[in-house]
């Protein structure tokens, strides 16, 4: 063990052996997370032709809107061939026992800190009722994972798509090395594609690797976590899985296959084991937890109306006291208030009622970020929307702590296009 993994050894999360892209074309490299723009294969459409033949991220990824296409075998198979290609074609740099510091000017201008490196998939659940250091904050919808599990089981390589949170108001993790730059060694400094704003970063040295594993090492302290809750034998909860829920959840679930196959003294050393992701602190200037809106297509909208009112018998059309639920539809918007409603949030009053309503019906729902995005794909025939509002940041550690995980996409951790882009990569096999 190398003395910067030995500093981490009692943490689940520590530096990796990372690969970086190599004479390529950053900005055409780096493209966003898969599960962004599902409705709008026009955002795809425009990154492929920007892309073209050049190495990329896009090569490597399978968009979320294309996991239920007839051809997914095959883009999958493509996908793994082409990472073969770029190792063969020595395409990276290996950055061994790295952690990276970054730092994404949005596309406000607000800079949002980050932290890259891995996380130990053994301290991470994402079942209900969980007690482990790292936990979802959203419930994992199961049958979600197996088209996932399509895509990682034989890729050779992973991309980071997740984002944790760190619950660290002294900001005493990531904030102190914004000071230290000028010591670290750049490693990439340019402009994201599509509105995406600009990402540099800078490699971590001795010191400032220290410096982490110290105030990682405070934060989890047992006592210090309780006193922060004001509990008292709660377990403690280091990470909260800010985006990516299902890609983590995906990559926990192939280390788990990947493990009963193994010989018990060859499963700590099991690639698999880790997957890279980018730590950010909760209380990040630049962290806005954004609602995630629902679009529900190829239903009948006033059908849909009609059995929410009758799914809660005291429902009512109209803004008042409990769960106000907006909608909009092609022939105008209302609401629709749930009083004395049994969830904690709107969110969950409404995911309850359309995961019924969509089994007994049919039609689908997506997840829609932006208010003026979803009014427009709303205005579709045998479309509805229901605008939604996002939890307060501060909510999210004592919410997950005290009650377990939110309702799906109850938040998103900003804009389709300030979600992460992807950049480093792993070898997982």
């Amino acid at each position: 063990m190398s003395q910067a993994s030995d500093l981490f050894q009692d943490l689940p999360f520590r530096p990796a052996d990372i690969l970086l892209p190599k004479n390529c074309d950053m900005h055409l490299w780096s493209v966003v997370a898969c599960d962004q723009y599902t409705s709008q294969p026009e955002y795809w459409e425009e990154v492929a032709r920007l892309v073209g033949d050049s190495p990329s991220t896009l090569h490597l990824i399978l968009p979320e809107s294309q996991l239920e296409s007839p051809d997914v075998d095959q883009a999958v198979a493509k996908i793994n061939e082409t990472m073969a290609a770029y190792l063969r074609d020595d395409l990276f740099d290996d950055c061994p026992d790295s952690m990276f510091y970054v730092e994404r000017r949005l596309s406000s201008g607000a800079v949002r800190r980050g932290l890259i490196g891995m996380v130990d998939l053994e301290q991470y659940d994402y079942e209900p009722g969980s007690t482990s250091l790292i936990r979802a904050t959203e419930g994992t919808v199961l049958s979600r994972i197996p088209p996932r599990v399509a895509v990682r089981e034989d890729a050779p390589i992973e991309l980071p798509h997740a984002m944790l949170l760190a619950d660290d108001p002294g900001r005493t993790v990531i904030e102190p090395l914004a000071g230290a730059t000028e010591t670290m060694e750049q490693i990439y400094d340019f402009d994201l594609m599509q509105q995406g704003g600009h990402l540099t970063g800078w490699r971590l040295g001795d010191k400032e690797l220290t410096q982490v594993a110290a105030a990682l090492t405070a934060l989890a302290d047992p006592d210090a976590f309780h006193s922060r809750y004001g509990l008292t034998d709660q377990p403690v909860l280091l990470f909260a899985v800010g985006d990516g829920n299902h890609s983590l959840a995906t990559a926990k679930e192939c280390y788990e296959r990947q493990k009963k196959l193994a010989p018990p003294e060859d499963r700590d050393s099991l690639p698999s084991r880790f997957a890279l992701v980018e730590l950010v602190n909760l209380h990040d200037d630049s962290l806005v937890f954004e609602p995630i809106h629902r679009l529900v297509c190829d239903v009948d909208p006033e059908d849909l109306l009609r059995s929410l009112l009758s799914a809660y018998p005291s429902a009512y059309t109209g803004r008042g006291e409990g769960h106000v639920l907006p909608y909009v539809t092609a022939k105008g918007e209302g609401c629709i208030t749930v009083p004395d409603p049994s969830a904690q949030l709107p969110v969950g009053t409404l995911q309850n009622f359309l995961d019924d309503y969509l089994r007994d019906n049919g039609g689908k729902v997506d997840y829609i970020h932006g208010e003026d995005v979803l009014r427009r794909l709303a205005a579709q025939d045998r479309s509805i929307g229901f605008l939604l509002t996002a939890i307060k940041k501060e909510q999210l550690f004592p919410t997950v702590i005290l009650d377990g995980v939110l309702p799906r996409k109850t938040f998103s951790v900003g804009e389709a296009h300030d979600k992460r882009f992807y950049l480093e990569s792993r070898r997982i096999r």
